[in-house]
């Protein structure tokens, strides 16, 4: 009598993919480096209405998704998960370009209210290497310069943004605009390992210099403010200090905020660069994403100090300067 038959049970198949997943996985390689694909990504719309009834502005706009600056506080990782990609580094290998149709793109533009504040850079930087390929965020500016009573605000790390000066004195010409670039520290050593693929802080601030030269709105934004690494009054006021002389006319700041796609990045980081901090921090966010406490009202007061010595409380973005900023704002670092 021969052996029993084993039976072979087959693996169930992967879940289908849906949405944006199932977008992305459609899209086709566009160009690789040594570490990072750059992809296309079928678009359904561009403008998305901004979920958080706080925040300063009704619709965002995102040219890219992922973002190859690398920063290690970024919030916005979770957007990848969307896409079922899951990788620890995903974020900044797979950046995804939003597939281009000008006419859709203004046809969408068509059906938003002018007084609705739109923010460019919510969660990406528009400004990141891949534009310098595809150039997705000028194009959608190009757009914009056609149009009459606009409110937008953009937001970057990059120098590229002088690139587009021209556009934005068009666009200014006929509508609100403000731009704000974001500098955490200037220490170059130490923005190095925060963001490491992001223009040094020198650069940055010569792009706020050519911007203001331009007769451009220009604020630094100095979020995420990270505790005890660069939440010193020393540090903010080189910052705001730093800006000022550059020509800036605003300056803001807010504490970082730490979901678990984040956590999943930085708290390695603190254990490789500053070890000494680690157990505080997991003290300080074990009970959620955001600081409660004094600690959060005494940054507040810091940034509003700093504000004020240096003259830079300008209202150069969508909400008002002389208020402290909702939790949800932190979400423009």
């Amino acid at each position: 009598m021969g052996m029993p038959t084993l039976f072979q049970i087959e693996p169930l198949p992967p879940p289908a993919l849906i949405g944006i997943a199932k977008l992305a996985a459609s899209g086709r390689t566009l160009e690789a480096k040594r570490k990072v694909q750059y992809r296309d990504l079928p678009t359904r719309r561009w403008i998305t209405r901004c979920s958080a009834e706080r925040m300063p502005f009704a619709w965002t706009i995102n040219p890219y998704r992922g973002c190859e600056f690398g920063c290690k506080y970024c919030y916005a990782r979770y957007t990848h998960e969307f896409m079922e990609l899951h990788g620890i580094d995903d974020f900044e290998t797979e950046i995804y370009a939003k597939h281009w149709h000008a006419p859709n793109f203004a046809a969408e533009l068509r059906r938003i209210d002018p007084a609705e504040t739109i923010a460019i850079g919510t969660a990406t930087d528009p400004y990141q290497p891949a534009e310098r390929r595809y150039e997705l965020t000028r194009k959608m500016l190009a757009v914009f310069a056609q149009e009459r009573g606009r409110r937008i605000h953009l937001i970057t790390k990059s120098d590229l943004i002088t690139r587009d000066i021209d556009l934005f004195e068009k666009i200014a010409l006929h509508n609100r605009i403000s731009l704000t670039i974001t500098i955490t520290t200037t220490d170059a050593a130490l923005a190095r390992l925060l963001e490491p693929m992001a223009p040094r802080p020198e650069l940055r601030l010569r792009a706020i210099k050519r911007l203001a030269g331009a007769g451009l709105t220009v604020s630094v934004n100095a979020d995420p403010v990270l505790p005890m690494i660069t939440d010193s009054e020393v540090n903010l006021d080189r910052v705001a200090a730093a800006a000022a002389r550059a020509g800036a006319v605003g300056f803001h700041g807010g504490l970082l905020f730490l979901k678990p796609c984040a956590q999943r990045v930085f708290f390695p980081f603190l254990e490789k660069e500053f070890p000494k901090l680690v157990k505080r921090y997991h003290a300080r966010y074990a009970k959620g994403a955001y600081l409660k406490g004094e600690y959060p009202g005494l940054i507040q007061d810091r940034v509003r100090a700093i504000r004020k010595r240096y003259g830079l409380e300008n209202n150069t973005r969508a909400w008002d300067a002389d208020q402290p900023p909702p939790d949800e704002q932190l979400s423009l670092y």
